[in-house]
This record gives structure tokens, C-alpha cells and sequence, in this order.
């Protein structure tokens, strides 16, 4: 077994990656010239040990901090609205986010929007929106995953749920990508298995859209390949047993390279996933899991080529049928809901679904061209 997982990358920015590497947190402050951060991460992890232990690193290097933790599992717009109002009482000078990806988008978004003067839905990706942010008011940003799927810790965006109109929003900005990011796996030893599974496949989804994009983009088409072979071998093993370091540093891996990879694209996956969780809460990465397959199949007739070469890389016969086979089984080895309804979707929402989904930025990156009509048809497909 080779442990030698452990590397210094600055692409996309600075990760300090491998075992035991979050005593390294006091030292990326002061690189950054944090004196006194705010440390942002959800509720569930407020308490436990991992984040108790990181804190105790952080005081033990001489800086003070805070902590902010009123972070919803979709983080709100009135979620951000508090934490911004701690930042500046503080008067913090940095944000560590620390989490999944609700940690991590909130605690980007507090970073982004201290300095700012505008509303935040000013920025929103769209056109070049993100201009008008006031750059040099941006806060440095520390990010530290302990779940291994959203990959937010090299995103240049965070998802924020819009809580008057029911809706997730991507907002955007180059210095929203955290300056350090320090992956460590020996943060992910305690999550669940359903989680586990949960973020593994959002990972998995991540590299699958970013593949099937046709927009042309090299270097993340290859970290997408690679990431889809790093899930398949590794995230059974993590699913089967949660101590297993190995396959959980190189899920962290996958999880990074997903992120780094849709540069190239997102597609239905998220388009549809992103409404549900606005509306009903639910977990992004499962409910990525329970779209692919009902994707696959209506992408199919734009991907087929390149779903053949994917499952050749990846040592699955068959083909597309193969690959489409391949998915609906890990989805069931690792008792993922077999439809939308068992997320507590109800059937009458879905063409409200469906217009929220067309209008997701995701939509862009389908092999297909999406609308608000074959959007209807495969959510149905999806429940």
C-alpha cells in the first residue's frame, strides 16, 4: 500500500495536502497576516472534536479568533447576513472556512461581502456581474474541507440559497478562491457512511458533467478522467470502512480535482439538483446521485462516444449500457434513494422545478440544450 500521499499544489491556488497536515493551521494565518480570523463552519461541526482541536491549534500559534457557526446544511441569505455582522463586530481580519460545503461556501461569502457596499445578489454569476465587487475589500480566506464532494475549496463561487424567492444562486469572483487550503483526511475519518456516499458521488457528478461538457477546456477534461478512476476505486473502499486513510486522502483528491474540473461545465445534474435543494433541503451530493443515471440516458444520444472511451479508462465493459449499469449499481450499493419522491419531492412542484432548473447557470454546460419542456420530462424521469 503506498501512504505517500502527501504534496504542496498551487493549482488552481496553495493546498497543503496530506495526514496531519491541519497543525500547519497557525502558520497559513501568519502567512496571510490573519491576526484575528473568523473561523466559520455549520452547526454539526460546531462541537466536535475536529473543530475543537483546530481551534486549540490556532490559539496555541499566538492568534485569537471567533467562531461562527449558524450555517444552515443549503446556507441562506439571512445566514450570510449574520455572519457578516459578527465579521465586522470583531473586527476580524480573515475568514478560515472550515466544513463541507456549507462551511465553506458561507464562510467565502462572509470573507467576499464584509468590504462590500452592494447587495449580494449584485454579484451573481451572470455576465460579468462580478466586476462590480470592490476587489481590495475582499477578506483573505483559509479553507479547510473536512467532507470530501463539493471540491469548494478551489471554487471561485459559493451557492447561496435566496430565502424570498426559494431559490440557490451562484455568486462569483476570482478572490472568492481561498489563498491556502489545507486538505487534511484525517478530518473526514469520522463522517457517516450515508455522508460519505453522499459527498463521494457529488464528487463523482462533478467530474462526470465536467467530462461531458462540450465546451472545449483540455486540462480539466484530463482532472476529470482521473477524478471518475479515484472515486470508482476508492470511494467503496471509504463506504465499507471510514478509517481507511488511503482512500479517504484520495477522495479529498477527487473531491478537488471535481471542482477544478467543471471550469469546463456543469449540466442537468445540477440544474435539477439545485432547485430541489433550495425548496426541500436536501443533501446535494445524494440528490446528484439520484439524477445521474435519468441524465445519462437522456444525454445519451450527445455523450455515447465519449461514455465508451470513459468506460474503456475506467476497466468497465459494455459501453455506455456498461457505465449506465455501473452507476445505477454504486447508487445502490451504497443505499442511495432510488428517486426524487423518497427526498420528499412532491409530483405537483415539478414543472415549478423545472422552470427554476432552466434558469440555472448550470444549464449551459448540457451536452444537450436544456428547457423548461425536456426539463419537465426528466425530472419526471429523476422522481
Amino acid at each position: 500500500m503506498n501512504m505517500n500521499l502527501v504534496g504542496n499544489w498551487s493549482y488552481p491556488t496553495n493546498i497543503k495536502f496530506g495526514a496531519g497536515r491541519i497543525t500547519e493551521i497557525g502558520e497559513s494565518c501568519q502567512q496571510l497576516g490573519m491576526q484575528n480570523p473568523l473561523l466559520v463552519t455549520d452547526r454539526g461541526l460546531a462541537d466536535l472534536a475536529i473543530t475543537q482541536q483546530t481551534r486549540a491549534l490556532i490559539e496555541a500559534s499566538g492568534i485569537q479568533h471567533n467562531l461562527f457557526s449558524d450555517v444552515d446544511a443549503n446556507p441562506t441569505d439571512k445566514n450570510l447576513e449574520a455572519g457578516v455582522e459578527v465579521y465586522k463586530q470583531g473586527n476580524h481580519d480573515g475568514v478560515i472556512a472550515f466544513g463541507g460545503g456549507s462551511g465553506l461556501d458561507l464562510g467565502k461569502m462572509i470573507a467576499f461581502m464584509a468590504g462590500q457596499t452592494r447587495p449580494v445578489w449584485d454579484f451573481e454569476d451572470i455576465g460579468d456581474w462580478w466586476q462590480r465587487a470592490d476587489n481590495n475589500a475582499i477578506a483573505p480566506i483559509i479553507a479547510v474541507p473536512t467532507t470530501a464532494g463539493t471540491g469548494s475549496e478551489v471554487g471561485r463561487a459559493s451557492v447561496i440559497a435566496d430565502t424570498e424567492n426559494h431559490v440557490k444562486k451562484i455568486i462569483f469572483h476570482p478572490k472568492v478562491l481561498p489563498s491556502i487550503v489545507i486538505s487534511d483526511p484525517e478530518l473526514t475519518i469520522g463522517l457517516p457512511a450515508h455522508i460519505t456516499a453522499g459527498t463521494g458521488l457529488d464528487a463523482f457528478a462533478h467530474c462526470l458533467e465536467a467530462y461531458c461538457s462540450p465546451h472545449f477546456h483540455p486540462m480539466s477534461q484530463g482532472i476529470a478522467i482521473e477524478g471518475l478512476r479515484l472515486v470508482k476505486e476508492y470511494l467503496p473502499r471509504a463506504y465499507a470502512d471510514g478509517t481507511d486513510i488511503e482512500a479517504r486522502a484520495n477522495l479529498m483528491a477527487a473531491a478537488t480535482m471535481g471542482a477544478t474540473a467543471f471550469q469546463k461545465g456543469l449540466g442537468a445534474i445540477h440544474a435539477i439538483s439545485h432547485p430541489v435543494g433550495a425548496v426541500y433541503n436536501a443533501h446535494h451530493g445524494t440528490t446528484n446521485a439520484v439524477c445521474m443515471p435519468a441524465v445519462l440516458k437522456f444525454n445519451r444520444s450527445a455523450i455515447e462516444d465519449k461514455i465508451q472511451n470513459l468506460a474503456n479508462f475506467l476497466g468497465i465493459a459494455g459501453g455506455f449500457d456498461g457505465f449506465y449499469g455501473y452507476v445505477v449499481t454504486l447508487n445502490q450499493s451504497m443505499s442511495i434513494p432510488t428517486g426524487l419522491r423518497d427526498l420528499g419531492v412532491e409530483e405537483h412542484r415539478i414543472p415549478e422545478l423545472a422552470e427554476m432548473a432552466a434558469k440555472d447557470p448550470s444549464c449551459g454546460g448540457n451536452p444537450i440544450e436544456l428547457t423548461v419542456e425536456n426539463l419537465t420530462q426528466l425530472i419526471k424521469g429523476c422522481y
